[in-house]
């Protein structure tokens, strides 16, 4: 198997960890009516951490939350996993959004409300391996930032997790949060269809403070690798079939044709349309922006893990600068509701 040669070191506290240049998100492994067989997603697992040179960690992307009835699925399968290949954990970098208030989708920063979803964390692992970051997967509104994260470092004075992670914040929530203590990742949306400009806005605020951008969904939710050709493609019980992207025929056939541009580009460098997206997406920042990109299948996880070593010419990415800048992609990120209404750029 090849061997990967490009990676990064990551943001903040965690600035001594080497890690691949393309992030394994395992969401859609367990958040879906139909969870994925523990072997395929053990394998899949496996075969992005076999990529990894010695001294070099691959990041895993899980959540207290990921599951369709939003408990714990997502972890209990790590756990399985790590009880089964206990070699694997030392290898791997584990990220965990967590925070939610238990039965609804509202988040509690205060001390009492971390420690409670980070024990819920660590007892789904069944500690077979340690969190090494803990993101607040949406900011509390019922507290400033900053006394969030002095809440945060209190748990991680008593060992339960070791880093600082948050998603879904804006530029200015992450240099507030960044004063009070040094935050090692920012997870948000990063791909071809999703620059708007508060996404700008973090990519330059985290730069600046030296923060990872852990850049999820860098294929437009698989939109952007071409394998879709209609709203029909799209299963009727799948959390996509929801956003205005993947419902909206004309939308849907709109953004068909800048799939095609990106296709065409891919095609002339002889890779995917999805290795394309994720380099371009690494290529924003040479050490700072981290593709998270998702998949439950060995081969794609690989896939995936590769496009890190693929190198843009100034030329090539101007090309996707292009299209973006030109033709644009038409749909919000979810269902139509303001971002306010979605806790999103908290």
């Amino acid at each position: 198997m090849s061997t990967l040669k490009t990676f990064t070191t990551l943001g903040g506290t965690a600035s001594n960890v080497k890690v691949a240049r393309v992030a394994h998100g395992l969401m859609l492994m367990t958040w879906t009516p139909h969870p994925v067989p523990d072997e395929q997603c053990f394998e899949a697992i496996k075969a992005g951490i076999d990529l990894c040179p010695p001294g070099v960690k691959m990041m895993l992307n899980s959540g207290e939350f990921y599951a369709h009835d939003f408990g714990t699925a997502n972890l209990e399968m790590l756990s399985r996993f790590f009880e089964k290949y206990p070699e694997y954990a030392d290898r791997c970098f584990l990220s965990v959004k967590g925070g939610k208030v238990p039965g609804k989708f509202d988040f509690d920063a205060s001390v009492e409300g971390i420690k409670r979803s980070v024990n819920t964390c660590n007892e789904a692992l069944r500690h077979k391996k340690h969190i090494d970051l803990f993101e607040l997967a949406r900011v509390d509104t019922s507290r400033p930032i900053e006394e969030a994260i002095r809440n945060l470092k209190t748990i991680i004075d008593e060992g339960l997790f070791d880093h600082i992670g948050l998603s879904e914040v804006n530029a200015d929530t992450l240099r507030r949060a960044n004063a009070v203590y040094p935050i090692t990742a920012v997870e948000i949306e990063v791909s071809p269809w999703s620059m708007e400009e508060e996404t700008k806005k973090v990519l330059a605020t985290a730069t600046e403070l030296g923060v990872t951008v852990a850049a999820y969904a860098p294929l437009g939710r698989g939109f952007l690798t071409g394998k879709f050709k209609s709203i029909d493609d799209i299963p009727k019980d799948d959390m996509r079939s929801h956003h205005t992207r993947f419902k909206d025929p004309e939308i849907f056939a709109y953004n068909l044709q800048l799939v095609d541009k990106l296709k065409a580009i891919a095609e002339k460098k002889d890779v995917t349309a999805a290795q394309l997206s994720i380099a371009w997406v690494a290529a924003l920042h040479p050490t700072l922006v981290l593709p998270l990109a998702g998949s439950s299948h060995p081969k794609r996880t690989i896939e995936n893990a590769l496009a890190g070593d693929i190198e843009l010419s100034e030329e090539e990415k101007k090309q996707v600068w292009d299209i973006i800048d030109t033709f644009g992609f038409k749909g919000d990120r979810y269902d139509g509701r303001p971002p306010e209404q979605l806790r999103l750029w908290g």
